[in-house]
């Protein structure tokens, strides 16, 4: 994720990236993954990961749609994840942890689904960072990266050197954002 403290401190200040995300247009975006979460049809008890999740509100959104869903939000800044918990309370479905996409804290096969919206592009290491999200893909799961069009370029490379075996495509979601989706074949 590797952009950190630059910008002013843009992505260490969950207040500003909020209202910075409704200035960007990304609340649809976030929609959207919520949305698509919710008809992933995943069994009760599942398990989604959220990489680059900022100040919690896409995993915090799933968990009001999902009930039957635990979903964890990972961000490189230790402001954004303490922000997290705060406004996410004592649901216990939901838990927030500081790390990196390129050195995942978490044991391999531990998610059912992993969603990245809006980080994929600050990843300083995205063969890395998707290698990562192989490692702790169940089998059978999903990997969805929601980002800029040409952004998704460099994802998909490394999804298809990471990913064998699985159909891996590109989806416009707007006139700028699109989706990368990994699935089995």
């Amino acid at each position: 994720m590797g952009l950190h403290g630059t910008m002013f401190g843009f992505f260490d200040q969950p207040r500003l990236y909020d209202r910075m995300s409704r200035v960007f247009g990304f609340r649809p975006v976030y929609a959207r993954t919520v949305a698509d979460v919710a008809g992933a049809s995943l069994p009760g008890g599942g398990r989604v990961l959220d990489v680059g999740t900022g100040p919690g509100r896409v995993p915090a959104a799933i968990a009001r749609r999902c009930p039957g869903l635990h979903v964890e939000g990972l961000d490189l800044s230790a402001e954004m994840i303490d922000y997290a918990r705060r406004t996410a309370g004592t649901d216990e479905r939901l838990s927030f942890t500081v790390g990196d996409v390129a050195h995942l804290p978490y044991h391999d096969d531990a998610f059912d689904l992993v969603v990245s919206t809006m980080s994929q592009h600050h990843w300083a290491d995205a063969e890395a960072g998707v290698r990562e999200l192989a490692r702790v893909l169940r089998p059978g799961g999903q990997v969805w990266i929601y980002d800029f069009r040409p952004a998704l370029r460099r994802a998909e490379a490394a999804a298809r050197a990471a990913f064998t075996g699985h159909a891996i495509r590109r989806e416009r979601v707007s006139a700028l954002v699109g989706r990368l989706v990994v699935r089995p074949a």
